[in-house]
């Protein structure tokens, strides 16, 4: 019995040896540490960052459309009441304030101009006559003076209103003198450009347009003006494109995808499964180094085949996830 316990000795203390080297080994921590409001995830192995697949991308020569997303924006009809002018209806509430307010005030600038002022001038000079003759008090010019004044104060208010409203409207893509002599059977479609695309469109250039409730119809519009600002957070240009709406078929707020048909160019392009989309955003994770991903935002084009084209936010040369992607989405927004 004793020869028995001699021999399984060693093989108990091996035993043991070997659960303790385990247990060190499952106490080795895998917890990835998530810093700058999870857009740096940091592994502690790189057992652990092998199970995240990456793929460095280039520069490619794409072949295709350059395709946008737009909407109606605004909508021209013909005022059922004989009024003098065109209704024009926007997909915009804010716009169309901006716009009958817009006419308000050149409707007040007529008025003060050519009828306001013109009253006050005559009546200061009689009253000049009048007391150069005896006829009125020297409050009496006062008076007519200061009406003049406050008249062409008013006018100075309308004129800084006025352009404070035509500015909101060409931000949003609409030049006013073009919509109140537009013709009524006319729809304008609004689409933002990417800042480094912007370029290749050309104004008065054709367009194809398919709209989401006509997805089996063909439209041909035309680019009629590239706005003059760039947003200063999207680095986006707004585009707007005209087309014939005779048939009223199209209404303000509709959705279309533009086709602006533009030349073969080389583009960054990523798997879109390298992509996720949080609250109306688009961001990758670029390995930065051995056991770092950086969450990054980017901004994306149209999509040929399974491939994204990516506008800003990626270089030539970057290495992205390709798989493991929607865990790493988990950790670095907590869910």
């Amino acid at each position: 019995m004793m020869k028995n316990i001699r021999y399984m000795l060693p093989i108990l203390l091996l035993l043991a040896s070997c659960g303790n080297k385990e247990k060190k080994k499952e106490e080795k921590n895998t917890t990835p540490v998530i810093s700058s409001n999870g857009q740096t995830i940091t592994f502690p192995d790189t057992e652990t960052l092998a199970f995240f697949k990456t793929g460095k991308i280039n520069t490619d020569h794409i072949n295709a459309d350059f395709t946008a997303i737009g909407n109606v924006g605004a909508t021209i009809l013909a005022s059922s009441t004989g009024a003098a002018q065109n209704i024009v209806l926007f997909e915009n509430p804010e716009l169309a304030s901006n716009y009958t307010q817009l006419i308000q005030h050149q409707i007040n600038i007529r008025q003060i101009q050519n009828i306001n002022i013109k009253q006050k001038q005559i009546e200061l000079e009689r009253t000049k006559d009048l007391q150069l003759h005896g006829s009125a008090t020297g409050q009496d010019l006062l008076n007519a003076q200061t009406a003049l004044s406050m008249e062409q104060t008013g006018l100075a208010n309308e004129k800084a209103a006025l352009i404070e409203h035509e500015a909101k409207l060409k931000s949003g893509g609409f030049n006013p003198e073009l919509l109140r002599n537009a013709k009524a059977g006319t729809a304008y479609i609004i689409c933002d450009i990417p800042e480094n695309q912007i370029g290749k469109i050309k104004q008065s250039q054709s367009c194809n347009i398919v709209f989401t409730a006509f997805p089996n119809e063909k439209f041909i519009g035309k680019t009629d003006a590239v706005a003059d600002m760039v947003d200063n957070a999207t680095r986006m240009v707004k585009v707007r494109i005209s087309i014939n709406n005779s048939s009223s078929k199209i209404k303000a707020g509709m959705f279309a995808n533009v086709s602006f048909g533009l030349s073969e160019g080389n583009f960054i392009t990523i798997s879109k499964t390298s992509l996720i989309t949080v609250q109306g955003k688009n961001y990758v994770f670029v390995k930065k180094s051995a056991n770092e991903f950086e969450r990054r935002e980017i901004q994306t084009g149209q999509q040929i085949g399974d491939r994204l084209i990516v506008f800003n936010g990626l270089n030539s040369g970057d290495e992205i996830a390709i798989e493991g992607v929607m865990q790493l989405k988990g950790l670095s927004f907590g869910y």
